[in-house]
């Protein structure tokens, strides 16, 4: 009996040991990422892609794409409707336009804020950034990524692209994505972030 007892809390620690098996990700960033796109309860990849997932190629993280942008709020701005990749569409509005440097250039993009975003618990400070630059259709996906960030205090905000992700239309098209405006596009290679998902 005391044999078949010491078997078998071998046996748990040998399978706990396999549950603990650590997160591929070189940042909090890259390992929560990894960790929801295993979830298959909430993984937006199809079961195929899925079932041989391992983790997401990300550029090294380079604090190089950490920047810290002036923020001129556009209060007046009214709501459009941003294209997405299906019939859908996306009630947005430009909340402000962000300044800032990067390999050693100056650049503008488009904050946006969506309707239904300010009317969800949770999401009120919600704001939306998607860009498109030199390596889309190489390194990264061809439509381009998204970065989340929060409304700020002040008018200056840290924007860190090695948080780019790809929309969920990358790995699977059933997904309604919204298309990055063309006046958000960077003149330059932001190899930081998700790169293009190498699909199975």
């Amino acid at each position: 009996m005391r044999r078949i007892v010491i078997l078998l809390f071998i046996g748990s620690i040998i399978a706990c040991g396999g549950e603990k098996k650590s997160l591929i990700g070189e940042t909090e960033f890259q390992k929560k990422m990894n960790s929801e796109f295993k979830d298959a309860s909430i993984s937006p990849l199809k079961k195929k892609d899925l079932k041989k997932f391992e983790g997401l190629d990300f550029f090294k993280y380079d604090s190089v794409f950490v920047v810290k942008a002036i923020l001129k709020r556009t209060p007046e701005s009214e709501f459009f409707k941003m294209r997405t990749t299906t019939d859908r569409v996306s009630e947005e509005r430009v909340f402000g336009v962000v300044t800032f440097n990067l390999n050693g250039e100056n650049f503008n993009l488009n904050i946006y804020q969506g309707k239904e975003n300010m009317e969800t618990i949770g999401l009120e400070d919600y704001l939306f950034l998607p860009f498109i630059d030199d390596t889309n259709g190489v390194t990264t996906y061809g439509g381009g990524r998204y970065i989340d960030l929060r409304i700020p205090e002040g008018d200056t905000m840290v924007i860190d692209f090695n948080s780019a992700y790809n929309p969920y239309c990358a790995y699977n098209e059933k997904y309604s994505c919204p298309i990055v405006p063309r006046e958000n596009y960077l003149a330059t290679e932001v190899k930081a972030g998700v790169k293009a998902f190498k699909k199975h």
